[in-house]
């Protein structure tokens, strides 16, 4: 009965280390120390958009056992086979599910017209991120793909 109660916090811990902002101030330890450019531009419009959670096999894995752990116990012989069976692939789906709720977040769609006249569209995280308003100049940061607002 022990077994039961570990494996469902041992899966909630393994999907929050799972988690990942992506937001205006957070940096990956590859990014550090790095050479970043940017380039200055004025947010021209802004607007609250959805950001999918990850879609690994953590969740599935995860689910899969506890179900197939609890299907397990719900009977003897061949039912009890059925019952794990049944149980592992209601969990997997369970657990993709939750894993994907539970990594999902909230961030910003930035419309930004760039001092050359250009425009560009960068999504981050709400999160901890400093407040970035339409019409205040910010700071693009750039570096192997992955770009950032910050106020200039």
């Amino acid at each position: 009965m022990k077994t039961l109660l570990i494996v469902p916090f041992a899966s909630a811990l393994l999907l929050a280390g799972c988690a990942s902002e992506k937001g205006g101030d957070v940096y990956t330890r590859d990014q550090v120390r790095q050479v970043q450019h940017f380039r200055v531009g004025v947010v021209e419009s802004m607007h609250m958009v959805r950001i999918e959670g990850t879609k690994s096999q953590v969740g599935t894995a995860a689910g899969t056992i506890v179900g197939g752990i609890a299907g397990s116990g719900a009977a003897q012989g061949k039912t009890g086979e059925v019952a794990a069976v049944l149980g592992a692939v209601v969990g997997g789906v369970v657990g993709a599910a939750a894993e994907e709720g539970y990594t999902r977040e909230d961030g910003i769609e930035y419309a930004i017209k760039l001092e050359d006249g250009s425009y560009i569209s960068v999504v981050q995280t709400v999160g901890d991120s400093e407040v970035i308003a339409v019409g205040e100049k910010v700071r693009v940061i750039e570096s192997d793909g992955v770009a950032r607002v910050t106020k200039y």
